[in-house]
């Protein structure tokens, strides 16, 4: 029977009441008083030299306050790469500075130039026009390969060449994974692109910058996934101001996907100049602006090789991957192509030997970072095309061959430093083949051949690495941050909690699952716990949400401040009952001694610890509030296997999807209906970038997919009706709630099984056609077909 409550109850968002009935409070429903506004003239060529910014004629138009040029910030640092890694000979990866207003050069089109602070919008858009700026034109370089070659322009002149880092891991394996595939009796060989895509959350980037003279305290109101980091960048790296002395806060945020993870120079000079004016500045992204200023996600292009020996047991892999950085190192990005994608590169497979090399690139292209799944999905989708390449080949099933090398035995330590706690990939795999009904696919296949139709199935497995740690390591790995996170839990005299976390919601539900944990703990109604986050000031220092982290970590830290709670509740119940501490059991909100009728109710006992007439004082101090921190020992494992089927018009080229399936493994579910919501969201993105999505650019770095007439987003019309399992579940060993997280798996298991299906459907039609780069869209499907 579903539960009512508490973990494992499909209990309905509340948070959806207040985003559905139009009282959801974002960032640009900020206006503070006195506020004026800011619009940044941005580049509009990819690369050249600032020979010259005149603002003199917008300065004096109608409502300018002030005009801002990289002069004024020559003494502020620049935004900080919160990552570094180190390459294959020990040497540090090459970090350009990375300035709030352009100094000197333009590196992409929408480097920012020059800021008007102005009364109004039109105002400073109107003055922003009037500037005048000379740019001397340089030759711009997008191509990741020619961007290495001898007498390629340099994206910066101080930097040797526009290579970041030269990476390889595991080094130590490179030579054994070489001799293992000359030897081989099988090596499948495929080159492939992961295409480069741009978020598009429903909300715009927005910053308000606040300064209080009275206290010396800046305010920062941003869209941000993780306020506490954009504090510690901001104020320790960039403008210099003590943590005590600012303030960030993300209030309501439609959607991130990755790209509200990072700092960007929006925010540094709004909290700059709203100290610089004494007033409120304001600046709200266009969606023009969002697709040549919000970091973009994924754009690899990689060769892979997997060698097998005559049985077909996988014996070694190698990758060589070129990753694309742009024009300056975002955030996180050294960390997305390096430690988050060849840690995976096992995937669900014994391959004993692997080795993966990444060259990280600067281009004039806007900066790439983390992006739903962030290196996860780009591993997956190598691996597994090429086992679905090399099953064609070798003439076997497909599943089958997936099945005869699956990790069936665990822990299992793998050859790229992970190791995996739990998992159970056959469970998943046959509860695929349940859901997905292969057994009735020949019949589909002879409809859709009779109604002159294609038709493919494509099938693929993954596992991702979910909640990022210990801090200790990844410290040694390169990472700026720790990754623990926090939470403090405060009881009311009158029985209800407040729960302040470090982690930030942006879609995922924390407001309704966090508080059923807490309910669940304490056996107490769901609506007697409030979930606070978003805002530094009265929330406990934490790294925020990405990497599908919030329950796996934050809600551990969550757990541990409730256990710290229930240990002091219960010794005051002891007291109140004249029992041994040892002897005390909390359930549906009761203590009670155990074996007798004895009990108080948990609101008594919160009554007692803010009133404490009668109160074991020389034991305990009053109140109820605890603080904890926590740092996981390891990543968590999801994993899971998907199956697409699709339909392939032989005249167009275009491809729908009828069907597609979903098995997942996410460890205990704490809500299941969340979970179905973001594998569903998941899926409908990992399905735009197979089909759909793609930012290009031509050879002189001019975005030209800058907006929806040029950005194929999914519609409801281009996904079908998901088929969705989360019943295999393997806990997590290693945190309190025995989770892994959900949020990324469907953007990391889908692409693979759409080209996997499309490129079934052509082989079954005869069809000479072993790859096809995403995004597969009518014309490429069809220029494949006919040349195949």
């Amino acid at each position: 029977m579903p539960k009512d409550s508490g973990i494992g109850a499909s209990s309905k968002r509340r948070e959806d009441v207040r985003f559905l009935t139009g009282a959801g409070h974002y960032t640009d429903d900020i206006d503070l008083r006195g506020q004026a506004y800011v619009h940044f003239l941005r580049s509009d060529v990819a690369h050249g030299i600032l020979k010259n910014v005149d603002t003199s004629a917008a300065e004096g138009m109608p409502g300018v306050v002030c005009v801002f040029t990289g002069a004024d910030f020559a003494e502020v640092g620049g935004l900080p790469c919160g990552w570094q890694i180190t390459d294959r000979e020990g040497n540090p990866m090459q970090e350009p500075a990375h300035p709030v207003l352009a100094q000197g050069k333009v590196r992409h089109v929408g480097d920012p130039i020059a800021a008007v602070v102005a009364e109004t919008r039109e105002q400073a858009r109107d003055a922003a026009e009037a500037i005048e700026v000379e740019i001397e034109d340089l030759p711009a370089v997008v191509d990741m390969k020619a961007a290495l070659k001898d007498g390629a322009p340099k994206v910066h002149d101080d930097l040797t060449s526009n290579l970041c880092y030269d990476w390889g891991f595991v080094e130590e394996n490179r030579e054994a994974v070489d001799a293992a595939i000359k030897s081989a009796a099988h090596v499948t060989t495929l080159e492939l692109k992961n295409n480069r895509l741009v978020a598009n959350p429903m909300e715009p980037r927005v910053a308000v910058g606040d300064y209080s003279r009275s206290t010396g305290e800046s305010t920062l109101y941003t869209t941000s996934q993780n306020p506490h980091v954009i504090r510690l960048l901001m104020g320790a790296f960039v403008l210099g101001i003590p943590e005590h002395k600012l303030r960030v806060v993300a209030p309501d945020v439609g959607g991130g996907f990755g790209s509200k993870i990072f700092h960007y120079a929006e925010e540094a000079f709004c909290t700059f100049a709203a100290k610089a004016l004494n007033r409120p500045v304001k600046w709200t992204s266009s969606r023009s602006e969002a697709f040549i200023t919000d970091a973009h996600g994924r754009d690899h292009v990689t060769k892979i090789e997997l060698a097998l020996d005559k049985d077909n047991n996988f014996v070694a892999l190698r990758t060589e991957t070129h990753a694309n950085m742009g024009a300056y190192l975002s955030t996180f990005a050294p960390s997305v192509p390096t430690w988050l994608h060849g840690t995976l590169m096992a995937g669900n497979y014994k391959t004993p030997l692997i080795y993966v090399n990444v060259k990280a690139v600067f281009t004039n292209t806007v900066p790439v970072d983390a992006y739903r799944g962030a290196g996860r999905p780009e591993a997956t989708f190598q691996l597994e095309r090429v086992i679905d390449k090399a099953a064609r080949e070798l003439g076997v099933d497909p599943v089958e061959l997936r099945r005869q090398n699956f990790i069936t035995e665990f822990p299992y330590a793998t050859p790229v430093a992970v190791e995996y706690d739990t998992g159970d990939y056959n469970a998943t795999l046959d509860k695929l083949l349940e859901i997905a009904d292969l057994a009735g696919f020949e019949a589909r296949l002879a409809e859709s051949k009779k109604n002159g139709k294609l038709r493919g199935l494509g099938v693929n497995c993954y596992i991702e690495a979910c909640g990022i740690a210990p801090s200790h390591l990844v410290g040694q790995l390169g990472a700026r941050a720790g990754l623990y996170e926090s939470a403090t839990v405060r009881v009311n005299a009158t029985g209800g909690l407040v729960v302040m976390t470090g982690s930030h919601s942006h879609g995922q539900g924390h407001e309704t699952s966090f508080a059923q944990v807490v309910a669940d703990m304490i056996g107490i109604d769901e609506n007697m716990v409030e979930i606070v986050h978003g805002d530094t000031a009265n929330t406990p220092m934490g790294m925020g949400t990405y990497g599908s982290r919030s329950l796996a970590v934050g809600g551990s830290a969550m757990v541990r401040a409730t256990e710290k709670i229930i240990a002091k509740a219960r010794k005051i119940a002891a007291h109140l009952m004249e029992a041994s501490e040892a002897d005390i059991e909390l359930k549906n909100g009761q203590f009670s001694v155990a074996g007798t009728d004895k009990s108080v109710a948990w609101g008594d006992v919160t009554l007692a610890a803010y009133v404490p007439h009668n109160y074991p004082l020389e034991d305990l101090e009053p109140g109820l509030e605890e603080t904890a921190f926590y740092d996981p020992s390891n990543f968590t494992y999801p994993a899971g296997a998907y199956a697409c089927e699709v339909e392939v018009d032989p005249d167009t080229g275009k491809v729908t999807i009828e069907g597609f399936a979903a098995a997942d493994d996410f460890g205990n579910v704490v809500n299941p209906m969340i979970v179905e919501g973001q594998v569903h969201g998941g899926l409908a993105q990992g399905i735009g970038q197979a089909l759909l999505e793609n930012c290009a650019y031509d050879e002189d770095g001019q975005l030209l997919s800058a907006s929806y007439m040029d950005y194929a987003m999914p519609r409801a019309d281009d996904v079908p009706f998901y088929r969705v399992d989360h019943s295999c579940q393997t806990p997590c060993t290693h945190n309190p709630l025995g989770v892994k997280g959900c949020g990324e798996a469907g953007a990391i298991g889908s692409p693979p099984a759409v080209v996997n299906a499309v490129i079934d459907a052509l082989q079954r039609a005869g069809r000479d056609v072993t790859h096809i780069d995403m995004p597969l869209s009518p014309s490429r499907v069809w220029d494949a077909m006919n040349k195949g």
